[in-house]
């Protein structure tokens, strides 16, 4: 009885295939628009737990409360400060600096660039590796000796010199105030994707590259903030205990109260855009999916004309014996039918959709599963509903009724 039913529908459609097509496209729009979107949601908040991951999710920064008023001398940090909390904490933290940065014009020869300086210790590479393609990293002894050493980007030393082998070349810029001339001792190389370029901005005038953080601390060496980095391999929990000890140090040692510094960790932003993104991305596919419901207002709307059209064969059917029952699932199966054949055309619509756009930005995209099964069950329960009260009218139609009509 079933195949007979869906034999029927497809003949039905096929008699009307511009009309079908229509009516379907509504659930083609909307079934694609909520895979597309939910799926380029879920894309999103990988790449930027993927971006959280690649800056160290066991990062934290500590530093004087932006609102103390009565900042002394004594709450800015001290090198032999930090040093202490790493003798005190081992091995719970990975790494600690002042991460100290200057941007500035760079000059070589003839040529000038805008350059970030970044200020890190010896083993920063522990924590964040980078892909050294000439020369070395920074050692311990370019740290404590503040030698005019840098390791630059790749990018930027082909602008700047005309070449990715730049070891050995100097450059001069200006730190606080007095012009520094430096020498490339290494380069790296840092691939990044379409995306993580439009998000960080454009780069194509702004070079890069590592310095002691020594350096960037001088004359005074007194520090407004310390980054630090803890052990990757302890859990969320032993991440923010150990950060709640050392503010309590920190706190303690100043004569100050906890609440006097401010914690910010890698891993509680990560949280909160990733909640962010996900409450986005709901919204707007709870909002393409209002689509679903115009589409199966069309499924109704083109049943009920298929029902007035057909009322004669509905009265020869119920004459012949046809129950009640049987022309309520010939029209509710050829309901479902339109709104599956849409559902499957707006999957294959909106994967291939995402697809397209991850391959041209060069990102991995993230399309769940149980998002399309989600896609595919909401379109066949709008199928279903909305085919009901026209199936319903054809099944309680009057046979003789019927068999007048013309």
């Amino acid at each position: 009885m079933l195949l007979e039913n869906m034999k029927m529908a497809f003949h039905a459609i096929r008699v009307n295939k511009m009309r079908s097509f229509l009516t379907m496209l509504g659930i083609i729009i909307g079934i694609g628009s909520v895979i597309s979107i939910v799926s380029i949601g879920d894309t999103m908040r990988s790449l930027f737990s993927s971006l959280y991951k690649d800056v160290g999710l066991s990062q934290a920064y500590i530093s004087i409360g932006y609102w103390i008023e009565d900042v002394r001398d004594s709450d800015y940090f001290t090198m032999d400060e930090l040093d202490r909390l790493k003798e005190i904490f081992g091995d719970r933290i990975a790494y600690i600096d002042s991460a100290p940065s200057i941007s500035g014009e760079v000059k070589a020869g003839g040529n000038k660039l805008k350059f970030n300086l970044s200020g890190v210790d010896y083993n920063y590479q522990n924590v964040q590796p980078v892909n050294m393609i000439y020369g070395r990293y920074l050692t311990e002894e370019d740290v404590k000796a503040r030698k005019q050493v840098a390791v630059m980007e790749a990018g930027a030393a082909k602008k700047i010199y005309g070449t990715e082998q730049a070891v050995g070349r100097t450059f001069r810029t200006e730190v606080y105030g007095s012009m520094t001339e430096f020498t490339v001792v290494g380069v790296y190389k840092k691939e990044v994707n379409a995306f993580q370029k439009l998000l960080m901005g454009s780069s194509d005038d702004t070079g890069a590259a590592f310095v002691p953080w020594t350096l960037l601390t001088w004359p005074n060496d007194l520090i407004y903030s310390c980054r630090l980095f803890a052990d990757p391999g302890m859990s969320r929990e032993d991440m923010n205990q150990l950060f709640q000890e050392i503010m309590f140090y920190i706190a303690k040692s100043k004569g100050r109260n906890s609440q006097d510094f401010r914690l910010t960790t890698a891993m509680d932003e990560m949280v909160q855009v990733d909640s962010v993104m996900g409450g986005l991305s709901a919204a707007v596919g709870g909002i393409a999916a209002i689509s679903l419901l115009v589409g199966g207002i069309g499924i109704m709307n083109i049943m009920l004309v298929s029902v007035t059209e057909r009322t004669r064969e509905i009265g020869i059917r119920k004459a012949l014996g046809a129950t009640t029952r049987d022309v309520l699932i010939q029209f509710l199966t050829e309901s479902a039918i339109l709104s599956a054949c849409g559902g499957t055309i707006g999957i294959i619509l909106g994967i291939g959709v995402v697809f397209v756009g991850g391959n041209a930005l060069g990102l991995q995209v993230v399309v769940k599963p149980a998002v399309v099964l989600l896609a595919v069950t909401f379109s066949a329960m709008v199928g279903i509903f909305f085919g009901i009260y026209p199936a319903s009218k054809a099944a309680k139609a009057d046979p003789i009724e019927a068999l007048r009509y013309e």
